[in-house]
């Protein structure tokens, strides 16, 4: 159902009905449905919801929720110790139910126009990235851990930049191998994106393959490349068997997503361009990419030199 034909039934309720409809109505009545058609995890928007907002601001009536309710809000994950990063995940979760409430007819009256939070300053936006020695030592570490794919997974992480959940759900069908093409689905965008595959990655492939027939898995075209034997299904995460590896590894601090940041850093640090970054790993904004431009300090300091080079030769014409 289209935003239009939404904000059309919707404002078909009577009036009453309208001002008594609680923040938590709105979201179990309409916003989580049309979440479940429109995202790819809609789940994690409920989860947020139940935890930061349903007993609290969630019981307040749309109408009724002034900005003076979303400061306090604010100050109360303040006070409970959330870090910037996290209430700013929770606050692009309420700007987006007011906004959608606003655009279906249902937030209505003086000032609901300008109803929202403001993100809280985050300072410098995190970045790790693993040197080469440490990614040796992690994957040894990863080949030690007694775990059938943890090892695979890391170094398909490594080799492409892809982000952990697209690698964890990714199926058989999604990889072209005469193109050499791994097709994303839906990512984080809600998109489909391509991520090109290395001569590691197309030797990779058959190793995984392999260790899946091996342990009795089916390895078909709708099969999970990472299958759980236990569950048959696609693994929920490799959380627990990374932590221990990456403690085993002395790199206790490292993320799965750090691997994603070191993909992109390497590629900079041997010559790669932004933009070339920029469509590897599939940011839609270059501005995305452009957390990573301090990585190439000598590059630009040998672009500076062309011009002084260029007036030299022509002086000495």
């Amino acid at each position: 159902m289209t935003v239009g034909v939404r904000g059309m039934l919707i404002r078909l309720l009577s009036q009453r009905e309208a001002a008594a409809l609680t923040l938590a109505g709105f979201f179990d009545l309409h916003y989580y449905p049309f979440a479940c058609t429109t995202k790819r995890r809609p789940r994690l928007d409920r989860i947020i919801f139940d935890k930061h907002f349903r007993d609290g601001l969630g019981r307040k009536p749309l109408g009724a929720i002034t900005s003076a309710d979303l400061q306090a809000w604010v100050a109360e994950h303040a006070a409970r110790g959330y870090k910037p990063g996290t209430v700013n995940k929770h606050i692009f979760l309420l700007n987006r139910l007011l906004r959608l409430a606003r655009e279906w007819g249902m937030l209505e009256g003086a000032g609901s126009g300008r109803l929202g939070v403001r993100r809280l300053p985050a300072g410098e936006w995190r970045q790790r990235f693993a040197s080469e020695a440490e990614l040796a030592a992690l994957l040894g570490a990863c080949a030690a851990e007694n775990h059938p794919f943890l090892g695979f997974f890391v170094r398909l992480l490594i080799l492409t930049g892809a982000r952990s959940s697209e690698a964890r759900l990714a199926r058989w069908r999604d990889f072209d191998l005469p193109r050499r093409l791994w097709t994303v689905p839906v990512s984080k965008n809600g998109r489909a994106r391509r991520i090109v595959l290395s001569s590691a990655v197309m030797a990779l492939l058959p190793e995984i393959r392999a260790r899946a027939l091996a342990l009795g898995l089916a390895a078909g075209p709708d099969d999970p490349i990472f299958t759980n034997p236990r569950t048959r299904r696609a693994y929920n995460g490799f959380h627990l068997a990374w932590d221990r590896a990456r403690e085993r590894a002395g790199l206790g601090t490292l993320r799965l997503h750090d691997l994603r940041h070191t993909f992109a850093s390497l590629l900079i640090n041997n010559g790669a361009t932004i933009y070339e970054v920029q469509k590897l790993l599939g940011h839609q904004n270059i501005t995305m990419t452009e957390r990573y431009a301090h990585l190439v300090p000598d590059t630009l300091q040998r672009r500076v030199e062309i011009i002084p080079d260029a007036m030299a030769r022509a002086a000495a014409g």
